[in-house]
């Protein structure tokens, strides 16, 4: 009874079929709110109390004080947005609305009048009654959840907003050449604005790893920005060597989202600098199982040592620290950026490549967040125990690649080493 005492009182309110079923919308399913209020209408007028004159079905006001008469504009606000759409490259899509807030304003004050609990937004109804007519027209499907482009319709002023969802491409990259970084390095100095200390380039290095993959793909498909996603990251001086890293680059506003990959991949591996491979594009998920990732890391060490050590020695303090739990603080080098606490990491594998008079080459494989040069000179006793320490011997590392990721694609578990 209560609800019909609220359909009376919305019925003394001067209110298209639209704003009317909106107001019961979540009493029933399966027909729209134009449909629910039209049948409210009929509803009235039949359930009269016994001896009374029966009434006359109420009819629809020429002109809803609620929306006033937005929902007639349906049609056209369906063509500002297709003709819009038809500007990008999309497979779905969703549209969205902007109300006039005294639209919403007198929404809300009819809510708290009525006391009503089964009321749907208007700015809902807009957006499922235009996507739908929007749809039929660009014959494209709608994606609730996670669509490649949305239209923003400003109700107001008959304009539409684009909001074009991400391009994620995964891939591995290999770098070749030292003292490249992984990500652009903005000037901490200008912060990106140019001056004499990065000679108005407003960056510390001329390229990175991230731009050298990101601009030619963003060009690709016009977008705006790009932003690498890496599992972890290498020194500058070092190497990414084997099969690669793993990660996702994230293309901002692309207007062409259809690319051959194997294309792209073949024009970057024409630089002696920086190799792509396995691209293939992903859902942003993919990001955060990259940066989550805690795969095992192979390196090879290139150093030097103060003074010539026995063979046998040296291989025997590489089986005492080979499964080894070592605790590193913060390194010196890089306590200034971040915080400065104890990390515990395993060295899993340990092997002695080559040693000649002061020069040794090492194969190690650690757990992930493992500093390497500091386990090698020891950090003056930030790293214990460190290879110095073990071989009562300074050490110091020339050069140092990384040469295997221990990552397998979709598997909850990395390679066993």
């Amino acid at each position: 009874m209560e609800v019909l005492k609220n359909v009376e009182m919305a019925l003394e309110k001067d209110l298209c079929d639209h704003c009317l079923g909106r107001l019961f919308a979540q009493l029933g399913h399966g027909v729209t709110n134009k449909e629910r209020g039209k049948s409210l209408r009929i509803a009235s007028a039949m359930l009269v109390e016994s001896g009374k004159e029966r009434k006359e079905v109420p009819e629809e006001s020429d002109r809803c004080v609620l929306c006033g008469d937005l929902f007639q504009e349906l049609d056209k606000f369906a063509e500002i947005a297709a003709d819009e759409l038809s500007r990008f490259e999309f497979e779905d899509f969703l549209i969205g609305s902007r109300i006039d807030p005294e639209v919403e304003e007198r929404e809300e004050s009819l809510w708290t009048e009525l006391n009503l609990t089964t009321a749907e937004p208007i700015n809902s109804e807009i957006n499922r009654e235009v996507g739908k007519r929007v749809q039929k027209k660009i014959e494209k499907e709608v994606d609730l959840e996670d669509p490649d482009i949305k239209a923003i319709l400003d109700t107001r002023f008959d304009s539409v907003e684009i909001e074009i969802s991400p391009l994620f491409v995964y891939g591995r990259y290999k770098k070749l050449d030292r003292g490249i970084p992984q990500t652009k390095w903005i000037c901490n100095r200008c912060r990106g604005k140019g001056c004499e200390k990065c000679g108005g380039s407003g960056k510390l290095y001329e390229t990175s790893v991230e731009e050298m993959i990101g601009e030619p793909l963003r060009k690709m498909t016009s977008g705006e920005d790009f932003i690498l996603h890496g599992m972890g990251r290498e020194d500058i001086d070092a190497k990414m060597l084997g099969d690669g890293r793993p990660f996702v680059m994230e293309i901002k506003n692309p207007k062409i989202r259809k690319i051959e990959l194997d294309d792209f991949e073949e024009k970057i591996n024409e630089c002696e600098k920086v190799k792509v491979l396995s691209l293939k594009e992903v859902e942003k998920e993919k990001v955060q199982e990259i940066k989550q990732a805690r795969a095992k890391k192979t390196y090879r060490v290139k150093g030097d040592i103060e003074e010539p050590v026995e063979r046998a020695k040296f291989k025997r303090v590489l089986d005492e620290l080979r499964g080894v739990e070592i605790s590193q603080r913060t390194p010196s080098r890089v306590n200034h950026r971040r915080s400065d606490k104890i990390r515990k990491r395993c060295i899993n594998d340990l092997e002695l490549e080559s040693l000649d008079n002061r020069q040794f080459v090492i194969r190690m494989t650690c757990e992930a967040g493992t500093y390497v040069k500091e386990f090698v000179h020891g950090d003056k006793g930030r790293t214990q125990p460190s290879l110095s320490e073990k071989l009562d011997v300074r050490c110091e590392v020339k050069k140092l690649d990384v040469i295997k990721i221990h990552y397998l694609e979709g598997c909850d578990e990395y390679e066993e080493v």
